[in-house]
Protein backbone atom coordinates (compact mmCIF):
# COMPACT_ATOMS: atom_id res chain seq x y z
CA UNK A 1 0.00 0.00 0.00
CA UNK A 2 1.12 3.56 -0.58
CA UNK A 3 1.24 6.16 2.19
CA UNK A 4 -2.30 7.45 1.75
CA UNK A 5 -3.68 3.91 1.87
CA UNK A 6 -1.69 3.16 5.02
CA UNK A 7 -3.08 6.27 6.68
CA UNK A 8 -6.64 5.42 5.68
CA UNK A 9 -6.21 1.90 7.04
CA UNK A 10 -4.90 3.28 10.33
CA UNK A 11 -7.50 6.04 10.80
CA UNK A 12 -10.44 5.07 8.61
CA UNK A 13 -10.29 8.54 7.03
CA UNK A 14 -8.05 10.41 4.64
CA UNK A 15 -5.33 12.59 6.15
CA UNK A 16 -4.91 15.38 3.58
CA UNK A 17 -1.41 16.75 3.15
CA UNK A 18 0.36 13.98 5.07
CA UNK A 19 3.33 12.44 3.29
CA UNK A 20 4.66 9.04 4.33
CA UNK A 21 8.35 8.39 3.62
CA UNK A 22 9.14 4.81 2.72
CA UNK A 23 11.26 4.46 5.85
CA UNK A 24 8.30 4.92 8.21
CA UNK A 25 5.66 3.11 6.16
CA UNK A 26 6.24 -0.19 8.05
CA UNK A 27 5.50 1.58 11.34
CA UNK A 28 2.10 2.69 10.04
CA UNK A 29 1.41 -0.90 9.01
CA UNK A 30 2.23 -2.40 12.43
CA UNK A 31 -0.22 -5.04 13.63
CA UNK A 32 -0.54 -7.00 16.84
CA UNK A 33 0.36 -10.71 16.58
CA UNK A 34 -1.35 -13.24 18.81
CA UNK A 35 -0.72 -16.50 16.96
CA UNK A 36 2.75 -17.85 16.28
CA UNK A 37 4.32 -20.63 14.27
CA UNK A 38 6.60 -23.20 15.91
CA UNK A 39 9.65 -21.73 14.18
CA UNK A 40 12.23 -20.78 16.82
CA UNK A 41 13.89 -17.40 17.18
CA UNK A 42 17.69 -17.81 17.04
CA UNK A 43 19.63 -16.49 20.02
CA UNK A 44 21.76 -14.45 17.65
CA UNK A 45 18.71 -12.61 16.30
CA UNK A 46 17.17 -12.14 19.73
CA UNK A 47 20.42 -10.66 21.02
CA UNK A 48 20.47 -8.18 18.14
CA UNK A 49 16.87 -7.16 18.86
CA UNK A 50 17.69 -6.66 22.53
CA UNK A 51 20.66 -4.52 21.50
CA UNK A 52 18.23 -2.42 19.44
CA UNK A 53 16.07 -2.08 22.54
CA UNK A 54 19.03 -0.91 24.59
CA UNK A 55 19.67 1.74 21.94
CA UNK A 56 16.47 3.55 22.95
CA UNK A 57 16.79 6.88 24.79
CA UNK A 58 16.93 6.77 28.60
CA UNK A 59 16.51 9.36 31.33
CA UNK A 60 19.88 10.99 32.19
CA UNK A 61 21.69 7.88 30.89
CA UNK A 62 20.58 6.03 34.05
CA UNK A 63 19.18 3.02 32.12
CA UNK A 64 16.68 2.07 34.80
CA UNK A 65 15.11 -1.08 33.37
CA UNK A 66 15.81 -4.80 32.98
CA UNK A 67 14.44 -7.53 30.70
CA UNK A 68 13.79 -11.14 31.71
CA UNK A 69 13.95 -13.45 28.67
CA UNK A 70 11.82 -16.58 28.95
CA UNK A 71 12.16 -19.55 26.62
CA UNK A 72 11.12 -22.36 28.97
CA UNK A 73 7.70 -23.47 27.71
CA UNK A 74 6.28 -24.68 31.06
CA UNK A 75 7.25 -21.40 32.73
CA UNK A 76 5.70 -19.35 29.91
CA UNK A 77 2.56 -21.49 30.11
CA UNK A 78 2.39 -20.83 33.85
CA UNK A 79 2.00 -17.12 33.16
CA UNK A 80 -0.54 -17.83 30.41
CA UNK A 81 -2.55 -20.02 32.81
CA UNK A 82 -2.53 -17.35 35.50
CA UNK A 83 -3.87 -14.77 33.06
CA UNK A 84 -6.36 -17.29 31.71
CA UNK A 85 -7.76 -15.33 28.76
CA UNK A 86 -4.66 -15.10 26.54
CA UNK A 87 -3.81 -18.63 25.44
CA UNK A 88 -1.56 -17.35 22.65
CA UNK A 89 1.10 -16.48 25.24
CA UNK A 90 1.84 -20.19 25.65
CA UNK A 91 2.40 -20.59 21.89
CA UNK A 92 5.12 -17.92 21.74
CA UNK A 93 8.68 -19.25 21.42
CA UNK A 94 9.91 -16.32 23.53
CA UNK A 95 8.20 -14.31 26.26
CA UNK A 96 9.91 -11.18 27.55
CA UNK A 97 9.07 -9.45 30.81
CA UNK A 98 10.08 -5.80 30.77
CA UNK A 99 10.83 -4.43 34.22
CA UNK A 100 11.38 -1.06 35.80
CA UNK A 101 14.58 -1.25 37.81
CA UNK A 102 15.52 1.08 40.68
CA UNK A 103 17.68 -1.58 42.32
CA UNK A 104 20.66 -1.15 39.99
CA UNK A 105 20.91 2.55 40.86
CA UNK A 106 20.68 1.76 44.56
CA UNK A 107 23.49 -0.77 44.25
CA UNK A 108 25.62 1.73 42.31
CA UNK A 109 25.24 4.18 45.17
CA UNK A 110 26.27 1.47 47.64
CA UNK A 111 29.31 0.59 45.54
CA UNK A 112 30.44 4.22 45.58
CA UNK A 113 29.50 4.83 49.24
CA UNK A 114 26.83 7.39 48.44
CA UNK A 115 23.20 7.58 49.59
CA UNK A 116 20.44 6.79 47.10
CA UNK A 117 18.31 9.93 47.61
CA UNK A 118 15.81 9.49 44.77
CA UNK A 119 13.39 6.80 45.88
CA UNK A 120 10.27 8.73 44.90
CA UNK A 121 7.40 8.92 42.45
CA UNK A 122 9.57 10.62 39.83
CA UNK A 123 12.06 7.74 39.91
CA UNK A 124 9.22 5.25 39.56
CA UNK A 125 7.98 7.17 36.52
CA UNK A 126 11.48 7.28 35.05
CA UNK A 127 11.90 3.52 35.42
CA UNK A 128 8.55 2.92 33.72
CA UNK A 129 9.31 5.32 30.85
CA UNK A 130 12.83 3.95 30.28
CA UNK A 131 11.37 0.45 30.17
CA UNK A 132 8.52 1.40 27.82
CA UNK A 133 10.82 3.20 25.36
CA UNK A 134 13.08 0.16 25.20
CA UNK A 135 10.15 -2.21 24.70
CA UNK A 136 8.73 -0.03 21.92
CA UNK A 137 12.07 0.02 20.12
CA UNK A 138 12.36 -3.75 20.49
CA UNK A 139 8.91 -4.18 18.93
CA UNK A 140 9.81 -1.94 15.98
CA UNK A 141 13.04 -3.88 15.41
CA UNK A 142 11.19 -7.19 15.62
CA UNK A 143 8.59 -6.06 13.09
CA UNK A 144 11.39 -4.97 10.74
CA UNK A 145 12.68 -8.56 10.50
CA UNK A 146 9.23 -10.13 10.13
CA UNK A 147 8.51 -11.09 13.72
CA UNK A 148 5.26 -10.23 15.48
CA UNK A 149 4.59 -9.31 19.07
CA UNK A 150 1.86 -8.52 21.59
CA UNK A 151 2.35 -6.48 24.79
CA UNK A 152 0.76 -8.01 27.89
CA UNK A 153 -0.08 -5.56 30.69
CA UNK A 154 -1.90 -8.36 32.51
CA UNK A 155 1.35 -9.57 34.06
CA UNK A 156 0.68 -6.77 36.56
CA UNK A 157 -2.67 -8.35 37.40
CA UNK A 158 -0.75 -11.36 38.72
CA UNK A 159 2.28 -9.50 39.99
CA UNK A 160 2.37 -11.42 43.27
CA UNK A 161 2.93 -14.62 41.24
CA UNK A 162 4.99 -13.33 38.33
CA UNK A 163 7.58 -11.58 40.51
CA UNK A 164 8.58 -14.69 42.51
CA UNK A 165 8.59 -16.79 39.33
CA UNK A 166 11.15 -14.41 37.84
CA UNK A 167 13.04 -13.87 41.09
CA UNK A 168 12.49 -10.11 41.00
CA UNK A 169 14.15 -8.46 44.01
CA UNK A 170 13.18 -5.28 45.83
CA UNK A 171 13.37 -2.26 43.52
CA UNK A 172 12.38 -4.24 40.40
CA UNK A 173 8.81 -4.67 39.12
CA UNK A 174 7.20 -5.89 35.87
CA UNK A 175 5.90 -3.18 33.55
CA UNK A 176 4.61 -5.50 30.81
CA UNK A 177 5.13 -8.85 29.19
CA UNK A 178 5.75 -9.26 25.47
CA UNK A 179 5.00 -12.39 23.50
CA UNK A 180 7.09 -12.63 20.34
CA UNK A 181 7.32 -15.08 17.44
CA UNK A 182 6.87 -15.62 13.73
CA UNK A 183 3.26 -14.77 12.82
CA UNK A 184 0.88 -17.45 11.65
CA UNK A 185 -1.02 -14.69 9.82
CA UNK A 186 -1.30 -10.90 9.82
CA UNK A 187 -4.27 -9.44 11.65
CA UNK A 188 -6.08 -6.37 10.27
CA UNK A 189 -4.66 -2.97 11.16
CA UNK A 190 -6.24 -1.58 14.32
CA UNK A 191 -8.06 1.70 13.70
CA UNK A 192 -6.80 4.54 15.88
CA UNK A 193 -8.37 7.78 17.10
CA UNK A 194 -8.07 10.58 14.53
CA UNK A 195 -5.14 13.00 14.89
CA UNK A 196 -7.61 15.77 15.72
CA UNK A 197 -8.33 14.02 19.05
CA UNK A 198 -4.78 13.06 20.00
CA UNK A 199 -2.57 15.77 18.48
CA UNK A 200 -2.79 19.28 19.97
CA UNK A 201 -1.15 22.32 18.36
CA UNK A 202 0.45 24.74 20.82
CA UNK A 203 -2.30 24.27 23.46
CA UNK A 204 -4.40 21.36 24.68
CA UNK A 205 -7.94 21.60 23.31
CA UNK A 206 -10.49 18.78 23.55
CA UNK A 207 -13.58 20.95 23.00
CA UNK A 208 -14.53 18.99 19.86
CA UNK A 209 -13.65 15.59 21.30
CA UNK A 210 -17.22 14.25 21.88
CA UNK A 211 -18.24 14.80 18.26
CA UNK A 212 -14.95 13.49 16.89
CA UNK A 213 -15.06 10.36 19.05
CA UNK A 214 -18.69 9.72 18.06
CA UNK A 215 -17.63 9.76 14.39
CA UNK A 216 -14.72 7.45 15.26
CA UNK A 217 -17.14 5.04 16.95
CA UNK A 218 -19.17 4.90 13.75
CA UNK A 219 -16.10 4.24 11.58
CA UNK A 220 -14.95 1.41 13.84
CA UNK A 221 -18.43 -0.06 14.00
CA UNK A 222 -18.67 -0.03 10.21
CA UNK A 223 -15.31 -1.77 9.80
CA UNK A 224 -15.50 -4.26 12.67
CA UNK A 225 -18.57 -4.23 14.93
CA UNK A 226 -17.82 -4.90 18.60
CA UNK A 227 -18.97 -8.42 19.42
CA UNK A 228 -20.71 -9.10 22.72
CA UNK A 229 -17.79 -11.33 23.73
CA UNK A 230 -15.51 -8.30 23.41
CA UNK A 231 -17.46 -6.11 25.81
CA UNK A 232 -15.75 -5.11 29.04
CA UNK A 233 -17.08 -5.85 32.52
CA UNK A 234 -20.18 -7.78 31.56
CA UNK A 235 -20.55 -8.72 35.22
CA UNK A 236 -21.16 -5.04 36.00
CA UNK A 237 -22.96 -3.77 32.90
CA UNK A 238 -25.50 -5.63 30.74
CA UNK A 239 -24.44 -7.04 27.40
CA UNK A 240 -26.09 -5.32 24.48
CA UNK A 241 -25.59 -4.81 20.76
CA UNK A 242 -24.21 -1.64 19.24
CA UNK A 243 -21.64 -0.73 21.88
CA UNK A 244 -18.94 1.46 20.32
CA UNK A 245 -15.28 1.90 21.20
CA UNK A 246 -15.87 4.87 23.51
CA UNK A 247 -18.54 3.18 25.62
CA UNK A 248 -16.48 0.01 25.82
CA UNK A 249 -13.52 2.09 27.01
CA UNK A 250 -15.76 3.73 29.61
CA UNK A 251 -16.98 0.30 30.76
CA UNK A 252 -13.38 -0.72 31.36
CA UNK A 253 -12.27 2.54 32.99
CA UNK A 254 -15.26 2.69 35.35
CA UNK A 255 -14.16 -0.43 37.26
CA UNK A 256 -10.89 -0.34 39.27
CA UNK A 257 -8.04 -2.44 37.87
CA UNK A 258 -4.94 -3.55 39.76
CA UNK A 259 -5.89 -1.44 42.80
CA UNK A 260 -3.19 -3.25 44.81
CA UNK A 261 -0.35 -2.17 42.51
CA UNK A 262 0.79 0.79 44.63
CA UNK A 263 0.73 -1.35 47.77
CA UNK A 264 2.80 -3.98 45.99
CA UNK A 265 5.37 -1.39 44.88
CA UNK A 266 5.74 -0.19 48.45
CA UNK A 267 6.48 -3.76 49.56
CA UNK A 268 9.19 -3.80 46.87
CA UNK A 269 10.89 -0.73 48.30
CA UNK A 270 9.33 2.10 46.27
CA UNK A 271 8.46 5.19 48.32
CA UNK A 272 6.22 6.90 45.70
CA UNK A 273 6.16 10.10 47.74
Amino acid sequence: MDGSELLRARYGIDIPGAEVPDAIAPLLDRRVTRRYTEQPIPDSLLDALLAAAQSAPVKSDLQQYSVVVMRDKPRIKQIADWIGTMDWIATAPVFLVWCGDMRRGQRLCDIHNMPHANNNLDTFLNTAVDCSLAMGQFMAAAEAVGLGSCPISYVRSHIERVSPLLGLPAGVYPVAGLSIGWPQFRRPVAMRLPPSVVIHRERYDDSQMPEQVAAYDERRRARDPVAASGLKNNDVYPQRDGVGWSENAARQLSVPERFGFAAYLKTKGFDLA
